[in-house]
């Protein structure tokens, strides 16, 4: 229980604190400038709920990340699911606490992740989340792996590496690579962002039990 009480805690602040940083404070409206304080406030959020939860859960705080863990071999389908779960509850909360913080009222710019189906298309932009969450939980499973990980700095990298994709791909699809993530301020939006939640579920997943299988058959693990 102290696992899920931690990642539904770390999810609700990724959800506030990142999302916030559109909501509250505007960046999205000055793009492209904009993107590298969102990136941070993403990228940093991570980095501190890596040192602050991760020691108790290992602050997965992202269901893609724990499909990684799974198809790598370093956790169980079964707790996976209850780890999805939380995350999900807690972004709810996140965004449930930034609404609150907004008078009750999401708007228009909530920090929900879209994609436009006529500039990008639908499969360009399961492709961007599907290579980004790869590279993004790569770089988790190989910083936080046995043999030749990162240590004690594994969250900060991991953190810079969130930020470091936002540069690339906000423009694109918002740069979700986490479900949970964009599950619950898209839904608080509703209309296309609603509509286009599928999308930031699979292939996010998809992306990160890639990755966990490359690591599961050594390709890329320092691990013996």
């Amino acid at each position: 229980m102290k696992k899920l009480i931690a990642e539904a805690f770390g999810t609700a602040v990724l959800v506030l604190v990142g999302c916030g940083s559109v909501a509250l404070a505007g960046f999205g409206g000055v793009m492209p400038l904009g993107i590298v304080p969102i990136a941070l406030a993403f990228g940093l959020s991570v980095t501190a709920m890596a040192y602050g939860i991760g020691p108790v859960s290992g602050c997965h705080i992202n269901p893609a990340v724990t499909a990684a863990m799974i198809t790598s071999g370093r956790m169980s389908p079964a707790e996976g699911g209850q780890y999805m779960v939380a995350q999900v509850v807690g972004a709810f909360i996140g965004a449930g606490i930034l609404a609150v913080m907004l008078g009750g009222k999401a708007g228009t710019a909530f920090g929900q992740t879209t994609f436009d189906p006529v500039k990008t298309g639908v499969g360009i932009a399961f492709l961007v989340e599907f290579i980004a969450t790869l590279i993004f939980t790569v770089v988790i499973l190989g910083a936080t792996q046995a043999k030749g990980g990162a240590g004690a700095v594994a969250g900060l990298v991991i953190g810079l590496t969130l930020a470091v994709l936002h540069l690339a791909f906000v423009p694109v699809t918002g740069n979700s690579l986490n479900p949970a993530r964009t599950i619950a301020p898209n839904l608080y939006v509703g209309g296309q962002a609603a509509a286009q939640i599928w999308l930031y579920v699979l292939a996010p997943l998809a992306g990160g039990a890639v990755a966990g299988l490359l690591f599961k058959s050594k390709l890329l693990s320092a691990d013996e």
